[in-house]
């Protein structure tokens, strides 16, 4: 185990996407519900406004020399920006202006979220309406362009928030799929055959490393979350729903921690649960206090291996159970440090 923490002082945060399409007010609720030591904002996504917000569109307007545009079928390639591009980008640039307008003052860790290169090759079309996954070498151009793209994005948001450390997360839900040659063709007659691990590795680690010596997240709401695989490659931290855990899983799980990794712990409904869903903190962390004993590990280190999150990104719920959620995690970091047995 590590001596410290990446994440110290951040002991809850959200995943990335919020409901509405109110850039400020999004930025008040992710810094409001963190304020004072309670965890960690982030820089929100709000995917209702349209192409160029959601989280793919948003990656794809960072890119370095590559370009995209919106067709039925999702993103596909451009020989130059086009409007969708130019949207993607403006609507960034209002959520950085919101965030840094939230953040005056502000000194800690601030996250921010861009696709992965392999989902990411999993969604963006060549011309001819495939995947760039089944293109060996526009994955790595892919690849390159991203790192490139995020190099600049960090800057800019460390100018914006002078006294942050910034937290690079990236988006991998369709990871698994990629490893396992289960991502559909266009026509969805066939799949794309599996990505050697030791080259989505390599993948992985060339994106995450633009972050230097500032912490990374690799996230993941899907099942079968590779693990060994994306501490190998560099990342600080998993974050991934906690309900889709299965008990063949528990040792690696056990492993990464034994190893310093963090974990970003969804338990917190992503969407508008019932009335008293949200009634008991303790009660939502619970099974990472049992996980915790069934693998033997000291439940001391809970606060410095467990950050508190939403299940998936909030984009879904309303604005006032999203508040309520974010303020929710908040409560159940609380509660695990204070009794972690």
């Amino acid at each position: 185990m590590s001596e410290k923490s990446r994440f110290s002082g951040c002991p809850a945060t959200g995943i990335g996407s919020m409901p509405g399409g109110d850039a400020r007010e999004a930025a008040k609720t992710v810094t409001g519900s963190f304020a004072d030591g309670q965890g960690m904002p982030y820089l929100a996504e709000l995917p209702a406004r349209g192409p160029g917000a959601d989280m793919t569109g948003r990656t794809i307007g960072m890119l370095v020399e590559m370009f995209g545009h919106v067709e039925p079928s999702g993103w596909r390639i451009s020989d130059r920006p086009g409007r969708d591009t130019r949207r993607a980008r403006s609507w960034l640039g209002e959520d950085l202006d919101a965030l840094e307008e939230f953040t005056q003052g502000y000194e800690g860790l601030v996250k921010v979220q861009a696709v992965g290169p392999w989902t990411l090759a999993a969604e963006l079309e060549l011309r001819g309406g495939e995947a760039m996954l089944g293109d060996q070498g526009a994955c790595r151009d892919l690849a390159g362009s991203l790192a490139e793209g995020l190099r600049g994005h960090l800057a800019e948001v460390r100018r914006r928030v002078p006294g942050a450390e910034v937290v690079l997360q990236l988006d991998e839900p369709s990871l698994t799929t990629v490893l396992l040659g289960r991502v559909r063709s266009a026509s969805g007659y066939r799949t794309y055959p599996a990505v050697d691990r030791q080259v989505v590795e390599a993948g992985l680690r060339e994106v995450l490393a633009v972050n230097g010596e500032a912490p990374t997240v690799v996230h993941s709401c899907a099942p079968e979350v590779p693990f060994a695989l994306l501490r190998r490659a560099g990342a600080d931290a998993v974050s991934f729903d906690f309900s889709l855990l299965t008990e063949r899983e528990e040792e690696t799980i056990g492993e990464a921690v034994e190893a310093g990794t963090q974990l970003f712990l969804g338990v917190v409904p992503g969407i508008d649960a019932a009335s008293d869903g949200l009634s008991d903190p303790g009660g939502s962390v619970m099974g990472v206090r049992t996980l915790w004993s069934r693998l033997g590990l000291n439940p001391g280190t809970l606060a410095e291996s467990v950050v508190v999150t939403p299940s998936c990104g909030l984009a879904g719920a309303s604005p006032a159970y999203a508040r309520a959620a974010l303020a929710h995690c908040a409560r159940a970091a609380r509660s695990l440090a204070d009794n972690p047995e």
